[in-house]
This record gives C-alpha cells, structure tokens and sequence, in this order.
C-alpha cells in the first residue's frame, strides 16, 4: 500500500512537473508573475512573524523588569523584617524574593533568546526583500527583451515578403502599390488635363486668327 501512495505521488509530482514546464514555454512572464505572488506571499508572512517577534519582546522586557523589581522589593522587605525580628515576615520575604529573582533569570534568558531570533528574522526578512526587489527587476528587464522579441518578429513579418510567397504581398508592399497606382493615376489626370487644356487655347487661338483675316 505504501508503494501504490508513492507511485501515486511521484505521478502526480511528474505531472505538475510537465504541466509547469508546458506553461512556461507557453508564457514565461505569467509563470514568472505566479511565483512572485508567492514569494510576495512568503515575505508578507514573515514581515507578520518579525511583528509578532517585537511584540513578544516587548511583553517579556516588561515581565522582566517587573520580577526584578519585585525580587528588590522583597528583598528590601525581608531585610527589614530580619532587622524587626520578624522571623515569620522574613521568611516569607525572602521566599518571595527567591521566586522572583529565579523568574527575572528566567525571564532575562528567555529574552535574550527572542532578541536573537529577532535579529535573525530581521535579516531574513531584509534579504527577502531585497531578493523580491531583484526578482521585481529582472521581470523587467525579461519583459523589455520579450516586448523587443515580439516587435522584432512582428515587424519581420511584415517587412519580409519571402514568408508570404504563397500569399498576398506583405502589408507594406500593398501599401507601395497603392501609392504607386494613386501616383500613376494623378499622373495622367494631370496630363490629360493639360493636354486638353493646351489643345483648346490652341483652338481658340486658331479661331481668333481666321477671324482676322477675314
């Protein structure tokens, strides 16, 4: 049974595995996006357990200076008891001092403990930023080159005719032949109409003379 479960997995592994690599041919930048969302993710998570890391300090600081102070106090007291002749006073002063001194040791340890872990996270969580800053840039730079990719192939479509030799002309060279029949066609409006234009001043002119003569 064990067996099956793990065939079971790795199938199911190598499949994720061939479905991730067919998005990333398909579109590299989408597969990109997605594993900054993650990693955005992440460091979101610990930005929210450094917080929680700071609070916890504060509370034990507090708690410390709180037992030493009290571990002072009793101590002072159990003096004075001891001095009065107390004894039962003293006794139960000094117990108290006892438990409190023992609890701001404890508490004085505990602290220094989170402030390491502290300093931990705090240089974990600076380096994930800086590595999400890094990751934010180069999908930058990827999308400039893959904007330039596409515009290169784009425009050596258009541009390069021997990829459409089974096709129309490209859509510059449609644009060329039009021009080319506009020009031709302004061209002999342009002549046709000067020619007829000199032919009739021709005529009058003629006209003008004959009436001359007469």
């Amino acid at each position: 049974m064990t067996n099956l479960f793990t065939r079971i997995k790795n199938i199911i592994s190598a499949d994720l595995n061939e479905a991730l690599d067919q998005k990333e041919k398909q579109n590299p930048i989408a597969l990109l996006n997605q594993y900054l969302r993650q990693c955005e993710l992440e460091t979101e998570k610990v930005r929210k357990l450094l917080e929680r890391q700071y609070s916890l300090k504060d509370e034990f600081t507090r708690e410390y200076h709180q037992a030493s102070q009290l571990a002072e106090k009793r101590k002072y007291q159990a003096e004075i008891a001891s001095t009065a002749g107390e004894t039962e006073l003293h006794q139960f002063a000094s117990a108290e001092h006892q438990q409190y001194a023992d609890r701001a040791v404890r508490l004085s340890t505990s602290l220094e403990q989170v402030k390491g872990q502290l300093v931990d996270l705090e240089r974990k969580y600076e380096e994930m930023k800086h590595k999400l800053k890094d990751m934010h840039l180069r999908r930058m730079e990827l999308m400039g080159r893959e904007n330039v990719t596409r515009a290169n192939h784009q425009m050596n479509q258009v541009l390069d005719t021997n990829g459409y030799s089974d096709k129309s002309y490209s859509k510059f060279k449609e644009i060329e032949n039009y021009l080319d029949r506009l020009e031709h066609q302004v061209n002999s409006s342009f002549y046709r109409n000067t020619i007829d234009a000199r032919i009739a001043q021709l005529e009058k002119e003629m006209k003008l003379e004959e009436s001359k003569s007469i």
